[in-house]
C-alpha cells in the first residue's frame, strides 16, 4: 500500500510540473510566434527587418 501511495505522489508531482513547464513555455512560444509572423509579413512585402521594425526605405529602389 504504501509503494502504491508513492506512485500516487509522483504521478500528482509530474502533472504539476508539466502544467508550470506549459503555463510558462505558452507565452514564450506565443511571442516567438507573433514575432515571427512580423518579419515574414514585412519582407514578403518587401522591406527588411531592422532593429525589431520593418524598414520599407528601400523599397521600390532596384
Amino acid at each position: 500500500m504504501k509503494e502504491a501511495a508513492g506512485e500516487a505522489n509522483m504521478t500528482v508531482v509530474t502533472i504539476i510540473i508539466i502544467g508550470v513547464i506549459a503555463a510558462v513555455g505558452t507565452p514564450i512560444i506565443n511571442s516567438m510566434l507573433k514575432s515571427t509572423s512580423a518579419k515574414t509579413e514585412c519582407m514578403n512585402n518587401g522591406g527588411a527587418w531592422v532593429n525589431g521594425k520593418c524598414d520599407t526605405s528601400a523599397m521600390g529602389t532596384k
